[in-house]
């Protein structure tokens, strides 16, 4: 009884508007995080581009994409490729730091330890170059 209450194209518009409202609220949520993330726009054009599609969010939204959505998609890609160099700057300091930890230290000690046995330096001066390199 209750399909013939809610026939299934009814379900099917229902499902349309529902999934419609969430990509436009999604967009709304992108467009207002790069109002805010754009370096292009001063104080004042953040703030009315903000109240545009604020006070009118359908047309807003839709006159955003229009005007600014090559630049958003550009301002998303550069920003990719920053967090992407930056996490690989970290990646190649933090695995210089673990070489160093671990092979780089290895080898630091052996090379004391052969100047220490060839006597180019002391006991005493092998002792603290040791401690500087495990520190």
């Amino acid at each position: 009884m209750l399909a013939y209450d809610y026939p299934l194209l009814g379900m099917f518009w229902t499902l349309l508007w529902f999934f419609l409202w969430v990509a436009w609220l999604v967009a709304l949520f992108q467009i207002i995080g790069d109002i805010f993330n754009s370096d292009d726009l001063g104080g004042w054009g953040k703030g009315l581009w903000l109240i545009f599609v604020i006070i009118l969010p359908l047309l807003g939204v839709l006159i955003y994409l229009i005007a600014r959505g090559g630049g958003m998609q550009k301002r998303a890609i550069q920003k990719a490729q920053n967090q992407r160099e930056a996490y690989e700057s970290y990646l190649q300091q933090s695995g210089a730091g673990a070489a160093s930890v671990s092979g780089g230290t290895a080898d630091e000690l052996a090379k004391l330890a052969d100047l220490r046995d060839k006597g180019v330096i002391t006991p005493d001066e092998f002792e603290q170059q040791k401690a500087k390199v495990l520190s």
